[in-house]
């Protein structure tokens, strides 16, 4: 997977939630897809399901815990990416100016050590 490009400063974005699929017995692979059937797309070629947050609403958290809980009673891998927002989204979009995005930010710039800029 590639890391995500950096957002400017003040561009709207949304959440891509992408998810890895824990290898299971057929019992456990059912409870996994009926736990993210109703919230993300599941895409066969590369095994991952994937979900879109455009707000931290009560549908936004509601989707995250969902993904959180799956992710430890099964196994999944569970990334976070800012997007830039598709033409096809019609929900709701956080912008660069946030305090969210600064979180994303700062996340996405953990590996560098102190005092050294990113390269753009």
């Amino acid at each position: 997977m590639t890391s995500p490009q950096p957002l400017p400063e003040g561009a709207s974005w949304i959440l891509q939630i992408t998810i890895t699929s824990a290898q299971a017995a057929k019992a456990q692979w059912n409870e996994q897809l009926d736990k993210l059937r109703p919230i993300a797309g599941y895409d066969e070629a590369t095994q991952t399901w994937s979900a879109h947050v455009g707000a931290l609403n009560l549908a936004g958290l509601g989707t995250l815990q969902t993904l959180f809980d799956t992710a430890r009673a099964y196994g999944t891998e569970v990334r976070l990416a800012p997007v830039p927002v598709p033409k096809s989204w019609r929900g709701p979009v956080f912008t660069g100016d946030s305090e969210i995005a600064a979180l994303i930010r700062t996340q996405a710039d953990a590996g560098r050590p102190l005092g050294h800029l990113p390269l753009a």
